[in-house]
């Protein structure tokens, strides 16, 4: 079980640390997708450190603090609802699928980190 909880989260701190530069870099798919659901641009830098600090949280969790772990997770479980809800109130659905898989990742890290 410990292996599998340090698989998925190694996953979750890798998805979330790539996206964040993404979004401090502005990368043309995520001014695109932001300008879909309705998001300005200028929430960018917010949002990616919110995702990069997710992903900090996470690897601390792993590395031994428990508690920021599970926070961390459950930062995300959030940030990612709110994305997936962003998505179904701008009926933009050809992409919700990226957003989906980031919230399946953060509920897979939070139940194993909480069984763990």
């Amino acid at each position: 079980m410990f292996l599998t909880y340090v698989v998925v989260t190694a996953l979750t701190i890798a998805a979330n640390a790539s996206i964040a530069v993404a979004d401090f870099a502005r990368a043309k798919f995520v001014l695109a997708n932001s300008a879909e659901v309705g998001l300005p641009p200028s929430w960018l830098p917010w949002l990616g450190a919110l995702k990069a600090a997710g992903a900090l949280g996470l690897l601390l969790g792993l590395l031994g603090a428990r508690f920021i772990g599970v926070a961390a997770a459950t930062g995300l479980v959030l940030f990612f609802l709110g994305a997936v809800a962003a998505h179904v109130r701008a009926r933009v659905f050809h992409n919700i699928a990226f957003p989906a898989a980031y919230l399946v990742l953060a509920l897979g890290s939070l139940a194993l980190a909480v069984t763990r």
